[in-house]
């Protein structure tokens, strides 16, 4: 998909006397307007938002240009297996501008949306890039959901550098290390002249050694063994430090920055990618600090050293035997591009496969329900082997490369045979010497080797490290402000046009106009999908509004901290999520100070006292994950104590009392009363009997607010609610033990 940029320069090559400044939003479009059964040609196309006109130009001609102030409206639609662009001209005639296929759905959705607000007065407010065209404008590779990066693309010395800066409190641990590096690679220099020493003057020497001498010689080789052995652990030890508290760093600052991110920005990702985020990548990282690079420096430092003394004995000898070093290193550079998409796509495969993991451990219950066993472990069969066909593949690939990168390398080794050979042959070379040359030669041959590994290690490593920035680079769509304030909730919710949609093709909420006051409790009614949790959802500021002004006590909500936004809200949602710890610790998340009293005082008000004392371990009894040990109803009331303690200002009950039946509902509704007349309460229910105290209801229809009221108001109306509260009393008939919880 085209850049912006490109689209623009496109349109003024084709039409010179449109300037790149005149063109606001381009879109571009390859399908014909006629539609048919039969396949037609593609067309190159670009229409355009230009700040006085519409136009839309094909291979190069303008076909149309339509003055704005002729447009009333613009318009997306989604077709089978397309988009259109429409507008509405304010004769009222509609028109289609252009169509493309699903690719550009998004583009279209949001293009559009804007050239609606264009056409109304108010000025376009997104770019393009981040927010529509999904797609690198380099590579032309779709980003991955959730991502704003190229895998493909990313400069890696940027992350490289990004990383070194984290590291800033271990600097001095890593400068240590270094330093520790170069003095172990002199004291690994000292063993082949000691045996060269020992083979010359004592071995072979024509008088007899006197002892002392040579028990101080094989001293002196013991002696630099242990210090070697000694400052390897120095090494390491230091090295370890730094590595593992980067690496804790990094967990840190993954799962911070996922904690930050919306509801809607985490949905794009998987558990298991995130998990495989924070926990594998990191790990890969720490190995690499911990591991790889001090084995790469003290390689570097062993090949340099040992280098400088082949090249000071023999230049020409040195060169035949470093003489493969160029011709790998561009193999190397050959195949760079080819082991970063290889390491990539088995990382991608690795995360899929935990998802479906995450997923089936998850949804044991269903698995076991429906019988399915056999068919999650096939699909986890599947993933995995997928996961090891990727692997084998990679390692095939290394296997069949590196020998070959080894041989080069070892090419030297029979120059130096013949060499050696010769120097003793002609007497110019003493065997002690050739000792010492040989163990020289031996040692060089170690980092040469090894730094045929290298790309395949960084490969790994780069791969972990872009996916780890790849979210904490990610833009908070829900943050706060610079000068975010702490607010002492009254209870005040002021709802002014507000307009709100989970992507740029619909909206859920539409023009909601709204003030609930303090102490009052809203009932919210509607058929599903209407919009009753994203209102909840919005007061919580779990997403931001696209239009419109929420304000709490005159407050606009993004102006408060979200902090002191939540901390004064209590929740009990729809699906009721517990920890896998004990009823106490669900019951007191909401409040870890309190004490046992208040955390039994909020139970028995819960309703959730008596069932809980009936326990073996009462209040200290593990529920398990997500509490399924427990039934809903129980789960439902833990959940209502949990809200309760931590005695918030607003309440938002989404369907609380849904998994109760009639006689616990009842306590909990009149121990809800007594709660609710200092607090501003809204209570999303569809059996009506829920809400018999509510102070208004709200009916929300296709988006809109159709009907508020008291109950007794809507009654008289005779509209949507009534409609609701006759088909209740209706089903009700049918179950004469619910008669009573209908009326």
């Amino acid at each position: 998909m085209e850049s912006r940029q490109s689209l623009t320069a496109r349109l003024a090559s084709w039409d010179k006397s449109i300037s790149e400044a005149d063109v606001l939003l381009p879109i571009p479009f390859h399908l014909s307007e006629e539609i048919t059964t039969e396949t037609s040609p593609p067309v190159d196309g670009i229409a355009a938002l230009l700040k006085d006109r519409f136009v839309i130009y094909k291979a190069g001609s303008c076909t149309e240009s339509i003055p704005l102030a002729e447009i009333e409206s613009f318009a997306f639609r989604q077709g089978i297996g397309c988009v259109f662009a429409e507008c509405t001209m304010k004769n009222g005639e509609h028109r289609l501008l252009c169509r493309a296929d699903m690719h550009y759905k998004d583009l279209y959705a949001a293009a559009l949306k804007e050239m609606s607000r264009y056409a109304a007065g108010e000025d376009i407010r997104y770019a393009y890039e981040a927010d529509v065209n999904r797609f690198c404008p380099k590579c032309g590779r779709p980003y991955r959901p959730g991502s704003s990066i190229c895998d493909h693309c990313a400069a890696k010395k940027d992350y490289l550098k990004r990383l070194w800066r984290l590291a800033k409190p271990y600097h001095k641990h890593i400068y240590a290390s270094v330093l520790l590096y170069f003095v172990l690679a002199g004291v690994n220099l000292l063993p082949p002249v000691i045996n060269r020493i020992l083979v010359d003057d004592y071995i072979q020497a024509v008088d007899k050694p006197i002892l002392w001498q040579f028990t101080l010689v094989i001293l002196s080789l013991f002696g630099v063994n242990l210090i070697s052995r000694l400052l390897s652990m120095l090494r390491s030890f230091t090295l370890i430090d730094a590595g593992n508290g980067i690496a804790i760093r990094l967990r840190e600052l993954v799962f911070e920055k996922i904690q930050l991110l919306s509801v809607s920005k985490v949905a794009k990702r998987t558990s298991g990618e995130l998990m495989n985020r924070v926990s594998n990548d990191t790990s890969t990282v720490q190995h690499f600090l911990t591991h790889d690079l001090g084995n790469m420096i003290e390689q570097i430092v062993t090949l340099l050293a040992v280098g400088v003394i082949l090249f000071v004995y023999d230049w020409k000898l040195a060169l035949l035997i470093l003489l493969p070093v160029p011709i790998v290193m561009y193999m190397h550079r050959l195949f760079w591009g080819n082991t970063h998409r290889r390491y990539h796509r088995q990382w991608s495969l690795e995360s899929k496969a935990n998802t479906i993991l995450h997923d089936i451990f998850s949804g044991i219950r269903v698995v076991k329900a429906f019988g399915t066993e056999k068919r999650e472990e096939a699909r986890f069969d599947h993933a995995v082997a997928r996961v090891r066909d990727t692997s084998i593949s990679n390692e095939r690939f290394w296997a069949m490369l590196f020998p070959w990168l080894g041989f080069l390398m070892g090419i030297g080794e029979f120059f130096l045979l013949y060499y050696v050979g010769d120097r003793i042959l002609d007497g110019t070379m003493t065997l002690g010497e050739m000792s010492q040359f040989s163990a020289y030669v031996s040692i060089i041959y170690g980092p040469l080797r090894w730094m045929a590994n290298i790309p395949r290690t960084l490969a790994r490593t780069m791969t972990s490290i872009v996916k780890i920035y790849d979210v904490v680079d990610e833009e908070e769509d829900v943050s706060d402000k610079k000068d975010a304030t702490d607010l002492d909730i009254r209870g005040n919710i002021t709802f002014e046009n507000v307009s709100f949609g989970y992507d740029n093709t619909t909206n859920v909420l539409k023009n909601i106009d709204l003030t609930v006051r303090p102490g009052e409790m809203l009932g919210i009614v509607g058929k599903s999908g209407v919009g009753k949790s994203t209102l909840i959802n919005l007061v919580m500021r779990l997403y931001d509004v696209d239009e419109g002004t929420i304000r709490i006590d005159g407050v606009d909500i993004r102006d408060i901290s979200q902090t002191s936004l939540r901390s004064q809200i209590g929740v009990v949602l729809q699906e009721t999520f517990l920890f896998a710890g004990t009823v106490y610790d669900n019951i007191a998340y909401a409040k870890p100070s309190a004490t046992r009293e208040e955390v039994i005082m909020a139970a028995k008000v819960a309703g959730a006292h008596p069932f809980i004392m009936k326990m073996p371990d009462a209040y200290n009894t593990k529920v398990g994950e997500k509490g399924y040990t427990l039934s809903g109803g129980e789960r439902q009331r833990i959940a209502i104590a949990r809200a309760l303690l931590h005695n918030p200002r607003i309440l938002i009950l989404d369907e609380a009392t849904a998994s109760l039946d009639t006689e616990t509902e009842k306590q909990i509704q009149d121990a809800l009363q007594k709660l609710i007349a200092d607090r501003t309460t809204l209570a999303i229910a569809h059996r009506l009997s829920t809400l018999r105290n509510a102070t208004r209801i709200l009916v929300l229809d296709k988006g809109q607010v159709a009907e508020i009221g008291s109950h007794e108001e809507l009654m008289k109306k005779q509209g949507i609610y009534y409609g609701l509260v006759m088909a209740q009393r209706q089903m009700s008939k049918m179950s004469p033990k619910n008669t009573e919880e209908a009326e």
